[in-house]
């Protein structure tokens, strides 16, 4: 545990020092996010801002873990391969997604196409080449569930990273959610003396935190696609790899929140002919069209991410 922790440490700071050249670097190449019309009013005082800063979350990833040596464990190079499949994929859609530019980013079908791809790859790595093909339920045990667990491992990277990438939407929202998630898997994956597991969680922490540094309100830099799908992808990845998939729902349950609003809102718009339930969607929209501000927003969610995770590591110590 305590050299997990120190990478997470090293990691938070090589991104806090890397932050302001990184920054200033997006924007020279002018890498600024435009802002969607269909979103808060108030938002519209944050286009321009550099977009893409998950190249700095996970530059501090791969420079920490460069020095810790992932060939020793094999296996760590299945979520290093999730991050940059993820990455690329969240690079091109911001790249189009840019003040000024006259296209939007990747069509949803070719976007959600690309990551059940990977997702079905990933799946099939887990099962034939790492032999993962269980599931722990508390107080019950560990049960093996043959090759049911493939289709259940491509539905769990799918719907997770597309979750998280919908819970990106406030500043320090994702960031501050996924660094806890990413914690209690952290957790769980040293207790199950999955070391290697457990130093690229803290690392990811770490990193993040670095990141907040920047993207807290106001935020000079946004994550991007280029954070949040290889932070979703990679968090569902680890997830699988503890055998303790049934917990991501109450660990993230911040990101199956704001997912369960849009899809909510969405099928009650269309049985009812244009009725809605929130405000806006996703959830956090919601709020802020009531009246709170956006730390409030961001610091009430972590609060409720901060606590699901406490009890899906509780829930961990029960199998």
């Amino acid at each position: 545990m305590t050299y997990a922790l120190l990478c997470g440490g090293f990691a938070f700071l090589i991104a806090l020092l890397a932050g302001r050249p990184v920054v200033a670097k997006l924007r020279s190449l002018k890498l600024g996010k435009a802002i969607s019309e269909e979103g808060p009013s108030t938002h519209q005082t944050k286009s321009g801002t550099p977009t893409m800063g998950g190249l700095l979350i996970f530059g501090a990833v791969a420079i920490v873990t460069a020095f810790t040596n992932p060939l020793q464990h094999r296996s760590i190079l299945l979520p290093f391969g999730v991050v940059l499949a993820t990455l690329l994929i969240g690079a091109v859609d911001d790249l189009g997604t840019l003040v000024g530019q006259r296209r939007t980013g990747l069509s949803w079908r070719l976007k959600f196409g690309l990551i059940a791809l990977l997702a079905v790859g990933v799946a099939l790595v887990l099962y034939f080449e790492l032999d993962a093909h269980s599931v722990n339920i508390p107080w019950l045990g560990k049960f093996d569930i043959g090759y049911a667990y493939i289709p259940i491992a491509v539905l769990t990277i799918f719907l997770t990273t597309s979750a998280v990438a919908v819970t990106d939407g406030l500043d320090g929202l994702l960031g501050g959610t996924a660094a806890v998630a990413f914690a209690a898997y952290a957790v769980i994956a040293f207790l199950q003396e999955q070391a290697f597991l457990a130093t690229f969680s803290f690392t990811v922490v770490g990193a993040l935190l670095g990141f907040l540094w920047y993207n807290a309100h106001p935020a000079s830099v946004f994550m991007g696609d280029a954070g949040a799908l290889p932070l979703g992808a990679s968090l569902a990845t680890v997830a699988l790899m503890t055998g303790h998939w049934l917990l991501l729902p109450i660990i993230g349950l911040v990101f199956v929140a704001e997912a369960a609003s849009t899809v909510i809102q969405i099928a009650y718009f269309q049985t009812t002919g244009g009725g809605r339930l929130f405000r806006m969607t996703p959830l956090h929209h919601h709020f802020e069209l009531i009246g709170w501000s956006e730390p409030q927003v961001v610091m009430r969610f972590w609060l409720f991410g901060i606590a699901g995770a406490m009890v899906g590591v509780a829930l961990a110590l029960a199998v």
